[in-house]
């Protein structure tokens, strides 16, 4: 197996206004997430979430600790959120196993113990995504379905942002020390997600977009307020949301995302909301 990684450095808003596209795409977008039997992720400098994928095919593969952890485990003083994009698959959390399905997930609270990501049948691989953050304490494993989760219908076909919310790794379902993890499910002819925009200063945010077809994109907005950018996406990336930015997006297609956010605090309403009509 291997496992690939890259650190991710914090930027000012003033100095990103600056950014051309190939610097807006190398520190925010992070393309690859899924490649056969390797570990990919990202170590964001943004409250110190790391931002990966997992897809075994042949190989059981290992979530190792990384260098800038310094520590034994992966979880040593971390908690994480896992979702299965892929086929049928199983991760182990020391003597624990859980098996994952489509768009099922797993929160995995902090402790010493080895972590593994399996595929149930190689011909249809799991696909893991998973966002982990820093973790004061220990909170009990536990998957989440779409049943079990707080969902929030939203917006309209006629404003083309008709969508499902599913708050599935969140306070409201279980106990977590930082991160707060859904999925937002856009019905078909519906493009925008989270419009009208907002950005939360106590919460930084990823955002990974799947369930559009290869020969669509995506459009995703970032930025301040007054001074907004965009990153043209393909479906199974990731994008790294800074605490002062924006997040929204539209696509030349209806589409699925997952969201995760860590910081200050767990209040999923904790959102400053900007006019449409202030955009700039």
């Amino acid at each position: 197996m291997i496992t690939n990684y890259e650190i991710r450095y914090a930027a000012h808003p003033e100095d990103a206004r600056n950014y051309d596209t190939k610097r807006i795409r190398r520190d925010f977008l992070i393309e690859k997430i899924f490649s056969p039997d390797e570990v990919n992720m990202v170590y964001s400098m943004y409250d110190r979430m790391v931002v990966g994928g997992a897809m075994p095919v042949k190989e059981t593969l290992l979530l190792e600790a990384i260098d800038p952890l310094k520590a034994p485990y992966f979880l040593t003083r971390r908690e994480m959120g896992i979702y299965n994009v892929g086929g049928p698959g199983r991760v182990k959390a020391g003597d624990a196993v859980f098996e994952l399905d489509y768009k099922e997930a797993l929160y995995l609270g902090s402790g010493d113990r080895q972590v593994t990501f399996e595929s149930a049948d190689s011909e249809h691989p799991a696909k893991f995504y998973f966002n982990s953050l820093t973790a004061h304490r220990n909170y009990p494993d536990r998957k989440v379905t779409k049943q079990n989760a707080v969902v929030a219908e939203m917006g309209s076909l006629e404003e083309s942002n008709h969508r499902n919310i599913n708050k599935m790794l969140v306070n409201q379902v279980l106990p977590t020390c930082q991160l707060q993890m859904g999925m937002t499910e856009l019905a078909p002819g519906s493009v925008w997600n989270t419009m009208p925009a907002h950005v939360h200063s106590r919460r930084m945010e990823a955002y990974f977009y799947f369930e559009i077809p290869q020969d669509q994109a995506i459009c995703h907005f970032m930025g301040e307020v007054d001074e907004t950018r965009h990153i043209w996406m393909k479906g199974e990336q990731a994008v790294l949301s800074p605490e002062w930015s924006i997040h929204s997006a539209a696509a030349t297609h209806n589409y699925t995302f997952i969201w995760g956010m860590g910081g200050e605090n767990l209040d999923y309403g904790d959102q400053d909301f900007a006019l449409i009509e202030d955009l700039k």
